[in-house]
């Protein structure tokens, strides 16, 4: 019997359903951060390690869910990922406190997609060839684009008119609609054993990235800077410690976790390195963004998402349609240009937050700076992953994937780490001036207070200030948020110009 032909995009299809959910959740939480902080009695750095360690875990185990491949096969292990998401996403909607809420978004839904998301690279890569898998690849990248942009509006009408819980839950229809289409997959032949896979390189890589993000995590802790040095530093001196791993194993003809000849493919690290230096921005951005707005100009969740619709179209379009720009101009001139965007969009973005601030006053900054991550989301998948050879594609789409979450990771991190950093340091100013010291208090109690009262993102009555004061109270705070959002976006234009500089060492022949 003649079998029935596939429908040619539907691997592609598959793919993007799958991406799509496992990145709109993360942006989507990030305008219920008030609904979720009064729900789960929680506060502002609570959250943010949440979404950290969401994009950390799938980071962590992404090589280990890339090498299982090799072991189960593609579609299994694409499908076990499905499985572990979707327990974790029904967990996560019926969260009744922010440990349950850990387990089921921060480390089910990570675990799962970890074994998804590197799946869907390698399925895409090997079912399409030339233009097509160049159009598979844009196509990828946009809806992944697209998930991480509408999120804020999916979230914040959901959140508005409903519950934040379902964003989660909605989440499932996505899970069963892969699960409907599982046909379009096809399954790859196993290579390794079980014994094959390397676990001391799993430990290794694993606590490696944790230490380093959770050092970056601490930032936003003034009690603990001092720890900060310390997690960084064991986090990089057991990623050294991977490294010489997996050159041992390879010395020994045992099954590395990590093809590292690959770092030696200048084009692919570099690719690696631009790419996890636009999720930092990126991220950066979908989670200060939403703090601004919902704190300072106290607009609702929905609105929230309304203010961010433009960014979200810009990088959409450009996503789609910026991977044409390739057959006239050359991917590095394209990704040079695009940084430059996206800095500048930022830069724009430094000097429009005050405390009168209007959702119409980051629209241009917002929309310049979703084009520029469009054209980059557009280019650096295919390019990066076009500097390694057909057997290398298993690895190098994991550590592609672990850099882009590593980055995201990074980026909430790190970016929300500057801010409350300059919220806390900014409150000093503020505080001096100020008529809230009063005999029973002192100014650093004060701050201490108002930073607290930061962290609940103001969604109850600053402690310890008197009724009268607290109008005050709310006006040096929103005073404080807002200079802070511009140190803010100036560190992320010159993270962005840091992209620049990286691409500018690309090879002349990249393509």
């Amino acid at each position: 019997m003649e079998e029935k032909p596939q429908f040619k995009w539907g691997v592609v299809l598959v793919s993007c359903i799958a991406i799509f959910i496992i990145v709109l959740d993360s942006s989507a939480m990030n305008v219920a951060i008030s609904a979720v902080v009064v729900d789960l009695h929680t506060d502002l750095s609570t959250i943010q390690a949440l979404i950290a360690i969401y994009a950390l875990t799938m980071a962590s185990l992404m090589l280990a869910g890339s090498k299982l491949q090799d072991v189960l096969g593609r579609k299994k292990t694409f499908f076990i990922g499905v499985i572990v998401y979707g327990i974790g996403t029904t967990t996560a909607t019926l969260s009744i406190n922010v440990f349950m809420l850990l387990i089921g978004w921060s480390l089910l839904e990570g675990i799962g997609a970890a074994l998804m998301l590197p799946a869907t690279t390698t399925m895409v890569s090997a079912a399409y060839e030339g233009k097509d898998r160049l159009t598979a690849f844009g196509i990828w990248g946009g809806i992944a684009a697209l998930g991480a942009a509408i999120g804020p509006l999916y979230g914040g009408a959901l959140t508005s008119f409903a519950t934040w819980r379902l964003i989660f839950a909605f989440e499932l229809l996505g899970v069963l609609a892969v699960i409907v289409m599982r046909s379009y997959l096809r399954e790859s032949k196993p290579r390794l054993a079980w014994r094959d896979i390397d676990l001391g390189g799993v430990v290794l890589s694993v606590i490696a990235l944790f230490s380093l993000v959770f050092g970056i995590l601490l930032l936003g802790s003034p009690q603990y800077w001092q720890l900060v040095p310390l997690f960084i530093v064991v986090g990089l001196i057991v990623f050294a410690a991977f490294l010489l791993w997996q050159r041992r194993r390879i010395s020994h003809d045992a099954e590395p976790l990590l093809d590292i000849s690959m770092l030696k493919n200048r084009l692919y690290v570099l690719g690696n390195a631009a790419s996890a230096i636009q999720q930092i921005a990126f991220a950066g951005v979908l989670f200060i963004l939403p703090v601004f707005l919902l704190q300072v100009t106290r607009v609702s969740a929905f609105m929230t998402g309304v203010a961010l619709l433009p960014l979200s179209v810009a990088i959409f379009v450009l996503s789609l349609t910026g991977g044409r720009l390739s057959s006239i101009v050359r991917p590095k001139v394209v990704i040079l240009v695009a940084f430059l965007i996206s800095a500048a969009g930022a830069y724009l973005l430094s000097n429009v937050f005050s405390q009168s601030t209007q959702i119409v006053d980051i629209i241009p900054g917002t929309v310049i700076f979703g084009l520029g991550v469009g054209l980059l989301l557009s280019q650096l998948t295919n390019l990066t992953m076009s500097a390694v050879r057909k057997d290398q594609e298993i690895d190098a789409s994991g550590f592609l994937n672990t850099a882009k979450n590593l980055g995201y990771s990074v980026g909430t991190a790190l970016v929300g780490a500057i801010l409350l950093v300059g919220i806390f340091n900014g409150l000093v100013a503020g505080i001096s001036t100020s008529t809230l010291v009063s005999n029973g208090t002192t100014q650093a109690q004060i701050q201490q207070n108002l930073y607290a009262y930061a962290q609940n993102m103001q969604t109850s009555a600053p402690p310890s200030i008197p009724q009268n004061l607290i109008p005050e109270a709310q006006r040096i705070v929103d005073s404080t948020i807002s200079s802070a959002m511009h140190l803010t976006f100036v560190s992320l234009a010159l993270i962005l110009l840091l992209g620049f500089v990286i691409v500018l060492f690309l090879p002349r022949q990249a393509k």
